[in-house]
């Protein structure tokens, strides 16, 4: 089974502008989260999609490979974009991985794809148990699952809610906090991109919502680490930064 991961890099972020070209340890962010990703020897080809020549430089000046994508509307329609390259319509499984996830681990990229590769979903992504201190944080996006692991609803608003607080520890064992990797059948990604937005997704401002509400099933793989905060303002980049030594050296 060829494995694609395609990392998305676009310069309009608003809350940390230029974000890729943001500089964790001496580097872009984009040419971390790329090397992060290839020194985890998990996939065939990993290549950078971007529309900016400004990020496509900074990559190949690494020796890493980019696609130039020109405009699209999301990460999914840039990773659509380059399974439809030649050279990478053999792929049978795509991996999305986003640009700002310099910290991300093989458990959650083997995780998502083994979603499909073992359980035989249409798409794979990664969840990780946290606590409630995340569940009034809209920057951290909730997801609840069946038994059998398949998503119900990924929301930025506190799922599951707490009706009553006698259930409160029933609560905290079902509070997942889903991780930014998504791995899709390379049919499904494609017809992914074809599917019109939904009111779910405008309103949450979460892509994965459309196929949700299409009906595709997506398996989320509950892996056991610490939960991560994002990259998305000055602090948080500032705290990547802080942590970034000890995280390679461990």
């Amino acid at each position: 089974m060829r494995t694609l991961a395609v990392i998305p890099a676009r310069l309009g972020a608003t809350r940390l502008p230029r974000k890729p070209m943001r500089l964790l340890a001496g580097k872009p962010l984009v040419v971390r989260v790329w090397e992060r990703v290839v020194a985890l020897d998990v996939f065939d080809a990993v290549v950078v999609a971007t529309d900016s020549e400004e990020v496509a430089s900074a990559v190949e000046a690494e020796g890493g490979t980019v696609a130039r994508t020109g405009d699209h509307n999301s990460g999914t329609e840039r990773a659509a974009f380059v399974l439809s390259l030649p050279e990478h319509r053999d792929a049978e499984v795509v991996v999305n991985v986003q640009g700002d996830e310099p910290f991300v681990s093989r458990e959650a990229l083997v995780g998502a794809t083994s979603m499909i590769a073992v359980n035989g979903f249409d798409i794979g992504t990664a969840a990780v148990a946290a606590s409630p201190a995340v569940l009034n944080d809209p920057n951290v996006v909730k997801v609840v699952t069946t038994h059998a692991g398949r998503a119900m609803y990924f929301s930025r608003a506190p799922i599951p809610f707490l009706r009553d607080p006698a259930d409160a520890e029933l609560q905290r064992s079902h509070i997942y906090q889903h991780l930014g990797v998504y791995a899709y059948t390379a049919d499904v990604l494609a017809g992914w991109a074809q599917l019109p937005p939904t009111p779910l997704e405008q309103i949450e401002r979460l892509e994965q919502l459309r196929p949700l509400a299409a009906g595709v099933p997506i398996g989320v793989a509950v892996i056991d680490e610490p939960p991560r905060p994002g990259i998305d303002t000055e602090a948080d980049l500032a705290r990547a930064n802080r942590e970034w030594a000890a995280f390679t050296s461990g």
